[in-house]
């Protein structure tokens, strides 16, 4: 059973009101909110426990040692990877794709060399690669959605070329909500000795994952969509790929010897985590990621699933509205606007007088809205505690922008 009035209690922040309304937080693609257990896990750490890791030998070094080490177990089951030493600690997916851009793929990739992308990507799937075509020459190569926001996993597989060193793609959409059929395109790729980079920042939040059976070389999650703190996260990395890594950054941890004129590497992991971490918020995501696992993915997906499939009937009913995206491989992400409206902001303006939160934009991810034909969306994202009372919010809400913008 999926007590959904137990999970919204587990979550302060939905108590309270916003412009006298009941909040209704649709505005989980970009963050989402925090249990209480995380809330106080957070405060336990710096209240009594903190201290910094790896480097001391007094009692509260080990202890924060000793959780925020825990942690990369916790990760590992979470994405199902069996060994927990290709679990690399990181702020979020921008730090993680940024550490395969400069760790692996700068140092092995010269003019002409290419990279398969979609227009579907997030900014922080698309900036580093624009990054090694300024620096290197690097060739982007772009493959496009269909008019349901579908991407044809063949589609993707032809644009391979003797000259490819890397696909990087998502796994789900963070404006359309469309799931992507990665694993065909990751085992082609391979067949032909192409790395693959998947974004699973919106996919880790919303189904379980088996990462070693997916096979992916790098898979990047960030922890604040994950109902953890903002600055935690983790990327997957494959142990044959670490070894063909070069440090990101440089300092303390990653080194196992620093001396005038040479300096040692540590150990993957570590030889990829520079500097005092962030203890706390890595902390703070292993319990969040353990309440989530508690209240069980499968379970979140089936919840999420039908919710996604009552707000589609819904928003259908608004003739007026357009959604972009009908892809029935969707997740509960719905990006629109309104016919004769002005900018998305001005319906999210409207939308937040009712208590109902969403996001307005482009939503890092310019090429998609350029292949939309649109400068901006509205997008109202749900997740584990959102309820088709909410949904009802919405519709409600949408209702006074059609009156208002008719």
């Amino acid at each position: 059973m999926y007590d959904i009035d137990k999970i919204r209690s587990d979550f302060p922040i939905l108590s309270r009101e916003v412009n006298g309304k009941p909040l209704v937080y649709l505005d989980n693609g970009a963050s989402a909110q925090k249990p209480q257990v995380v809330i106080d896990a957070i405060a336990q750490a710096y209240s009594m426990e903190y201290a910094n890791v790896h480097r001391g030998l007094h009692y509260l070094s080990n202890l924060a040692t000793e959780k925020y080490e825990a942690v990369r177990g916790t990760i590992a089951r979470f994405l199902g990877v069996a060994d927990e030493r290709e679990i690399v600690f990181t702020s979020g997916t921008t730090e993680g794709i940024n550490l395969v851009a400069y760790g692996w793929a700068m140092p092995r990739m010269e003019a002409g060399d290419e990279i398969v992308l979609t227009v579907a990507e997030h900014h922080a799937n698309i900036v580093p690669w624009h990054l090694l075509r300024e620096r290197q020459g690097v060739v982007l190569k772009w493959v496009e959605v269909d008019a349901n926001g579908d991407l044809d996993p063949q589609a993707v597989i032809d644009a391979i070329g003797p000259r490819t060193k890397l696909v990087a793609i998502s796994h789900m959409s963070n404006v359309l909500g469309t799931v992507f059929d990665v694993k065909p395109v990751i085992d082609a790729a391979h067949a032909q000795g192409v790395a693959v980079l998947v974004d699973g920042s919106q996919a880790a939040v919303h189904m379980a994952l088996d990462l070693d059976a997916l096979g992916a070389d790098f898979y990047a999650i960030t922890g604040h969509k994950l109902y953890g703190p903002s600055g935690s996260g983790a990327m997957h990395i494959k142990r044959e790929r670490m070894d063909e890594m070069r440090p990101f950054m440089g300092g303390g941890d990653m080194i196992r010897e620093v001396h005038r004129d040479v300096v040692t590497w540590n150990d993957p992991p570590m030889k990829f985590e520079a500097g005092t971490p962030g203890i706390v918020q890595q902390i703070g995501l292993g319990v969040a990621l353990d309440y989530m696992m508690g209240v069980g993915m499968d379970k979140i997906a089936a919840h999420e699933a039908r919710l996604t499939e009552y707000a589609r009937t819904q928003l259908d009913g608004l003739n007026w509205l357009n959604v972009q995206g009908q892809s029935t491989s969707k997740g509960a992400i719905f990006s629109f606007t309104i016919e004769g409206a002005g900018h998305a902001h001005d319906i999210s303006t409207v939308l937040d007088k009712k208590g109902v939160a969403v996001r307005a934009g482009h939503h890092c991810a310019q090429p998609l809205m350029e292949h939309m034909g649109v400068n901006a969306t509205c997008r109202a994202s749900f997740g584990m505690y959102n309820t088709e009372a909410e949904v009802d919010a919405l519709v409600d809400a949408l209702q006074l922008c059609h009156e208002l913008f008719a």
